[in-house]
């Protein structure tokens, strides 16, 4: 198949794009790069099946020939960037979203959209399945994310139910692993990140709020389970077992062997207390599961973490 991947040069879009190109595909990634890394798919670019395209899909997108899908992954998504970039983040979620389906329409391809757990804002049902509507603030400083997700699962179903158009919908929960950025802001990354060079920390409240992390190889698996599939609903793909952020932090100090000391600053506006997924609709509908265990997965990412320190270290 030929498959178009927004934001493929991102953590998420690359790993993607290894694992389709490994499965013999053709994969056109399209990238403005405002959070993406050319460095997370240069192993591609000699491969005569893989394209690069530097575009910014809130503009106009135009293709020559068939594709068999479009896959939109392209957004800011740690809150450092998207309250950075709260203009950006909003028209690429909807522009965007726009432009990509209209795209696919025009091909007669099938769509994926890769939207998010904020839909569920802080949820005050738990666990949150996705029959759930979601606590959202919408004027709250994390609505220019959360809101312009719904607004894209909105659209999406929109040109599913007027246009007949082939649509997936897949609510990503927390992920974590190799090519997560160093300074990208999510818990995941800052406390390895932090670890690694001696630094304090820092947890925002006192670390009681939880959350579930899926290892990036889990959450790729149910994309490309989810693609074999005939269904247009959203479907949650995360991790079923729930962390507090501070057994998150000790975990990261024991794996790292870390002195740091453990900071509290306020809690973010809006911040949620509890996040787990309801995975019941991927286990049925895809027969998935996550296979890495938290520990494992971390051991992996702090290695990647690690060679990373390493090599900006060598620069300076």
């Amino acid at each position: 198949m030929r498959i178009l991947i927004t934001g493929g040069a991102g953590f998420i879009g690359s790993h993607l794009t290894d694992r389709l190109l490994a499965d013999g595909h053709y994969v056109t990634v399209m990238d403005n790069l405002i959070t993406g890394n050319l460095a997370n798919i240069d192993s591609h670019r000699a491969d005569p099946r893989f394209e690069f395209i530097h575009h910014n899909v809130s503009n106009h997108i135009h293709m020559i020939g068939p594709l068999d899908w479009v896959i939109h992954l392209a957004s800011p998504a740690s809150p450092v960037d998207y309250l950075e970039l709260p203009i950006q983040t909003m028209k690429v979620n909807s522009l965007g979203t726009h432009n990509t389906l209209g795209l696919a329409k025009a091909k007669s391809c099938k769509y994926l959209l890769a939207s998010t757990s904020e839909v569920y804002g802080d949820p005050e049902v738990h666990p949150q399945s996705e029959s759930y509507w979601g606590c959202v603030n919408p004027i709250g400083p994390r609505g220019v994310y959360d809101e312009s997700k719904r607004f894209a699962e909105a659209l999406t179903v929109a040109y599913n139910q007027k246009h007949g158009l082939d649509t997936r919908i897949v609510r990503i929960f927390n992920c974590y692993g190799p090519r997560l950025r160093v300074n990208d802001g999510r818990v995941v990354s800052n406390f390895i990140s932090q670890a690694l060079s001696g630094r304090e920390l820092t947890i925002y409240g006192e670390g009681k709020q939880t959350r579930s992390f899926q290892y990036v190889s889990d959450l790729i698996e149910g994309f490309i389970r989810l693609m074999a599939v005939d269904y247009h609903e959203p479907v949650n793909l995360g991790n079923p077992v729930e962390f507090t952020v501070l057994e998150l932090a000790q975990l990261v100090k024991q794996l790292t062997g870390a002195k740091s000391q453990v900071v509290f600053e306020p809690l973010p506006v809006d911040d949620p207390r509890r996040r787990l997924p309801d995975i019941s609709r991927a286990r049925k509908l895809l027969d998935w599961s996550p296979q890495v265990d938290l520990k494992s997965g971390l051991e992996k990412t702090i290695s990647w973490f690690s060679q990373q320190l390493d090599c900006l270290a060598r620069q300076i």
